[in-house]
């Protein structure tokens, strides 16, 4: 599958906003703990990942009620569902200075992931931090995709191409009105 940028403006991708807050200080304390161990971007952009997979639980596996979508907030409380895990990895790789986009795929829900584009590296390659039992397959890999979820078109299911620079607004809004888990498990978009 051909990735899209959904802007042409590289610079989009290593932006700050509400969602994706990388100069917070609790997103900037983040770095500077994975950077300790990770002197270039490649392994940097690795432990990042792993660190969003593997310490911050996803709310649907761990039964944490609380819905969190400010990459900030996914840190600081150590949960969120794939979009909220997405922003903040994408926060952690931007502060980072390596460009990140979120990006979607389609099942009975929306799912989340990112994808990153390493220096020296001319294409983008897609990655889901989601983590937990449903998504334990899921690494880090540059040479081929190792995805959480593979799609199966015959049951129309989609991998979106488009690489979003901000959250899309679908996600973000079912995220901003949940006030906990069970009512965001009703908002989840089924399309972009």
């Amino acid at each position: 599958m051909e990735l899209i940028q959904d802007t042409p403006d590289l610079a989009a991708y290593l932006a700050a906003d509400d969602a994706i807050d990388h100069e917070h200080p609790v997103v900037r304390r983040t770095v500077a703990m994975l950077s300790a161990d990770a002197p270039d971007a490649y392994t940097y952009a690795e432990a990042a990942f792993t660190f969003v997979r593997d310490a911050i639980p996803h709310s649907v596996d761990s039964g944490d009620p609380r819905v969190t979508w400010r990459a900030s907030d996914v840190l600081e409380k150590r949960t969120g569902i794939c979009y909220a895990k997405s922003h903040a990895l994408v926060a952690l790789l931007r502060a980072r200075g390596i460009p990140a986009a979120l990006c979607y795929q389609k099942f009975e829900a929306v799912h989340g992931l990112i994808a990153l584009k390493l220096p020296g590296r001319e294409r983008w390659v897609r990655q889901d931090a989601r983590g937990g039992e449903a998504g334990a397959g899921a690494q880090f890999r540059l040479d081929r995709e190792q995805v959480a979820f593979a799609v199966r078109p015959e049951f129309n299911e989609v991998d979106y191409p488009v690489l979003f620079a901000e959250p899309h607004p679908a996600v973000l809004q079912c995220l901003r009105d949940a006030v906990d888990r069970p009512r965001l498990a009703q908002l989840l978009p089924t399309a972009l």
